[in-house]
């Protein structure tokens, strides 16, 4: 019972039962064949997606701030890249710098304005939503002429950033998400910048009294969110020859559900990583999973709105219990 109640107890939780709970649903009810299911490339290439960017808003999160300029991030790298190095042909690397550079400027001022005035970032990177939105179309026309640019990258680009592995079906962007998830997860768990993002995100004041870098730390996620987005753009631009300034809006609220499905609390100071990429998976395959079932198509909102509910609910559950024996053990 001990080990039950310790398990219950951490923030990926919520995401393993949410998880557990949409394929039992699929199978059981939409008659799903869940070895096919787990063979299919589809949910995994959207995984490994929205995956990249949920690895830093859900860091961003976790220490009580939130990003929803990430939505004009993905087309802003898409289109810096195709314009650098499609439309103006330079090199390849200027293009992809390029997309990076553009991440780190908008990252930097996004964090600068929520740790130098008292605006919420909601408000901030709302602002910033609709400024890039606007800078990319009008940059884009003004620029081209056209709202979509054609792009030919040379080999060791396609092979790095936007090919496709095993029969041509999985995108290479899987190999950095698992990367990048190793990579966040050891800073996150395995080092005082961690700990000082969880101080944050349950008290800032108190990690301030306590000498953490409390602004320095917020700018450097915000430069995480911001450039993280840039990069999923670049590499979509270069998988598919060619950029566009429509989308990425829808990925706003996906990637911020992947985030909470896997246990990262809205007020922050509660999550992990493993919960993290768990909730991304768990929302591919509801967004996906759905083609290989006889269910209506339409009714995945439901499902999503459903085990976003649930999971919120979770989460707070299991943090009021994680904070229960962390009390009882300082007593």
């Amino acid at each position: 019972m001990d080990v039950i109640s310790g398990l219950f107890r951490r923030p990926a939780a919520a995401s393993i039962l949410s998880l557990l709970g949409v394929l039992s649903f699929y199978v059981v009810i939409g008659g799903v064949d869940l070895g096919k299911l787990m063979g299919a490339a589809s949910w995994v290439n959207y995984a490994a997606r929205i995956g990249v960017v949920a690895l830093f808003v859900g860091l961003l999160m976790i220490s009580g701030e939130i990003d929803i300029s990430i939505g004009a991030m993905i087309p802003a790298g898409a289109m810096t890249t195709a314009i650098l190095s499609g439309y103006y042909e330079l090199p390849m690397i200027v293009g992809i710098l390029g997309a990076l550079a553009m991440g780190v400027i908008v990252g930097l001022f996004n964090g600068l304005l929520v740790t130098r005035t008292t605006v919420p970032s909601l408000i901030v990177t709302l602002g910033t939503l609709v400024a890039m939105q606007g800078i990319v179309l009008a940059g884009s026309k003004l620029l081209t002429g056209a709202a979509s640019v054609p792009l030919s990258a040379p080999g060791w680009a396609k092979t790095v950033f936007g090919d496709l592995m095993f029969g041509g079906n999985h995108q290479v962007v899987i190999v950095w998400w698992i990367a990048l998830a190793v990579v966040v997860w050891f800073v996150m768990h395995q080092t005082k910048y961690g700990n000082w993002i969880f101080a944050i995100g349950g008290d800032k004041v108190s990690a301030r009294n306590a000498g953490i870098p409390v602004d320095w730390i917020k700018i450097g996620l915000f430069v995480g969110t911001a450039t993280s987005a840039a990069f999923v753009g670049m590499c979509h631009a270069i998988l598919f020859n060619s950029a566009q300034v429509s989308g990425g809006m829808n990925d706003i609220f996906n990637i911020i559900v992947s985030v909470v499905v896997g246990g990262v609390l809205l007020t922050g100071g509660f999550g992990s990583i493993p919960g993290v990429v768990i909730g991304t998976v768990t929302f591919a395959i509801v967004t996906k999973g759905i083609d290989f079932t006889s269910i209506d198509r339409n009714w995945s909102n439901l499902i999503i709105g459903i085990m976003l509910l649930a999971a919120v609910g979770m989460n707070e559950t299991f943090r009021a219990k994680a904070m229960s024996a962390v009390r009882k053990k300082k007593g």
